[in-house]
């Protein structure tokens, strides 16, 4: 609802994956990711031209342990929000 409602901001919707898997694959699972988070932000009123995407895969981890909680941690979206 923000984001609709202040069109003079832009976004960068950032893909995220976790360490498994090749780099190639997370590069693509990360797109995927960031896509998904636009197309919804899309159907719910946000113009498209406002919303840029990037997948860093597994680059960028928050997260750096061998397990579970810490995987699922680092597959996410990062929204950036800045003013035109």
């Amino acid at each position: 609802v923000w984001l609709k409602s202040n069109a003079n901001h832009l976004l960068l919707i950032e893909g995220h994956c976790d360490v498994r898997g090749t780099n190639e694959y997370n590069l693509a699972l990360g797109e995927r990711r960031a896509k998904s988070a636009m197309n919804y932000l899309v159907s719910q009123g946000v113009q498209a031209s406002r919303i840029t995407i990037i997948s860093y895969g597994e680059e960028r981890p928050t997260c750096t342990d061998k397990n579970e909680a810490c995987w699922s941690k680092n597959r996410r979206s990062h929204f950036l929000v800045k003013p035109r």
